[in-house]
């Protein structure tokens, strides 16, 4: 089926991107035929969706995501017992196609919400990957998802024994990389240092939790077979340990010093910035987050250092991306628009520049940039409509008029919002 796109106004996804008028987008199957002047297209042959003056960019990219989680707020302060759920799903199939099952609800909710691609950074067992297989072959309706599977930690590390493994040494590590690599995943992940909530004292948030040694086996191990490695790191020590080692990818960030820059240039690194978790625990109201005053203190913390990195990074020509490490306590399925936001807010970026970071910059970071990330002859058809111009406000995201993707038109996509977070989010905003 060939489809055309007219009377839209384009932002293409590049960085310097103007608003475009009087062009045509031409669709075949999956991928965009060409994009031509009005005057110029010959559409007798194609399906013609008018889009109306709406806005049309390319589908927003979250490359920090966990598909396990929903993202509901806390009920208490009191921690979920990870490790407990995870050993009983493990030895269910019923309650593990329960999980895979909700994995691709939440996938769809994304894309809904006008991202089409998903970088899944940890999950359970391999049930990321197998959604991924499923979208792909058209069996279910999701994002593109780019799935590290089950992540790699260590004893008492972060998500330990839950969606990440326990490796005590480098050999245990490499046994646990060989596991995971059978389940055939895009990216490899490790969890480096602690985080907010698995902090027992304040200033410990991003406490270095694996051995040096363990991450340069993965990485060494890993990148001979051809992945990239991610790693969650929130502390500077974090940081250069990750960088020293071969990491390709810095998870949240901290505040860096002059060898942490030269690191990441020398690794040729980008940092994944992601603002929206930290903030619940900085900004809201003990009584709001339900977290503990440990956890606010520390969130502190983690927020400045993510804000700091990023600054940083981009002041030096390192790549920065964006995620917003969807399914942390109020950061639900549908809302990646509003880590743009926060990006331009409290980064101090243009709108334009969080638009370009959340589309192609991030499909670059990826290594997906021949695929999608920008609205360009060759590429997948993946884009969204939306009626208000997001180079005024950010928000315009908010509400997705339509969703392209890989071809396929979604009028009016919905997703099922969870009661009282999106009114508390727009307080802080």
């Amino acid at each position: 089926m060939k489809k055309a796109l007219i009377n839209a106004v384009i932002l293409d996804g590049t960085r310097d991107m103007k608003p475009q008028s009087g062009l045509v987008v031409l669709i075949e199957d999956d991928r965009i035929e060409d994009i031509v002047s009005a005057e110029q297209a010959d559409l007798k042959d194609y399906e013609v969706t008018d889009l109306q003056k709406a806005y049309l960019l390319p589908g927003l990219i979250n490359l920090h995501a966990h598909l396990a989680l929903s993202g509901k707020p806390p009920k208490s302060d009191k921690k979920v017992d990870y490790r407990g759920l995870f050993k009983l799903l493990s030895s269910s199939k019923l309650i593990q196609t329960y999980f895979r099952n909700n994995g691709a609800d939440y996938a769809r909710s994304e894309l809904m919400s006008g991202v089409t691609t998903v970088r899944a950074v940890g999950g359970i067992l391999d049930l990321d990957g197998r959604n991924r297989d499923s979208i792909n072959a058209e069996k279910q309706l999701g994002s593109r998802l780019l799935c590290a599977n089950t992540a790699i930690s260590v004893p008492d590390g972060h998500f330990a024994g839950s969606i990440a493994t326990e490796a005590a040494t480098p050999q245990q590590a490499l046994e646990h990389l060989e596991q995971i690599v059978a389940t055939k995943p895009d990216l490899i992940k490790l969890m480096i240092t602690g985080g907010v909530m698995d902090a027992s004292e304040e200033g410990e948030p991003g406490v270095l939790r694996m051995p040096p040694e363990i991450v340069r086996a993965v990485c060494d191990r890993a990148h001979e077979l051809g992945y990239k490695v991610a790693a969650h790191v929130e502390s500077p020590l974090g940081v250069r340990v990750a960088l020293e080692n071969g990491v390709d990818t810095i998870e949240h960030g901290a505040k860096p010093d002059d060898q942490i820059i030269r690191l990441f240039r020398e690794r040729k690194a980008a940092d994944i910035c992601t603002l929206s978790p930290a903030i619940p625990y900085a900004e809201f109201e003990l009584a709001e987050s339900r977290a503990p005053e440990v956890a606010r203190r520390n969130g502190r913390i983690v927020l400045d250092g993510i804000i700091d990195c990023a600054k940083a990074c981009l002041e030096n020509d390192i790549p920065v991306g964006l995620g917003n490490d969807t399914g942390c306590n109020f950061v639900t399925h549908y809302n990646f628009w509003r880590e743009l936001y926060y990006f331009h807010k409290y980064v101090g970026v243009s709108n334009s520049f969080a638009l370009h970071t959340a589309t192609l910059r991030n499909a670059q970071i990826a290594g997906i940039d021949d695929i999608t990330g920008s609205i360009e002859k060759g590429k997948s058809a993946d884009m969204i409509a939306v009626r208000e111009n997001p180079l005024d406000d950010l928000r315009a995201l908010r509400h997705v008029d339509k969703v392209i993707f890989r071809g396929h038109i979604i009028n009016k996509p919905s997703f099922k919002p969870i009661k009282g977070v999106d009114e508390l989010l727009d307080k802080y905003m």
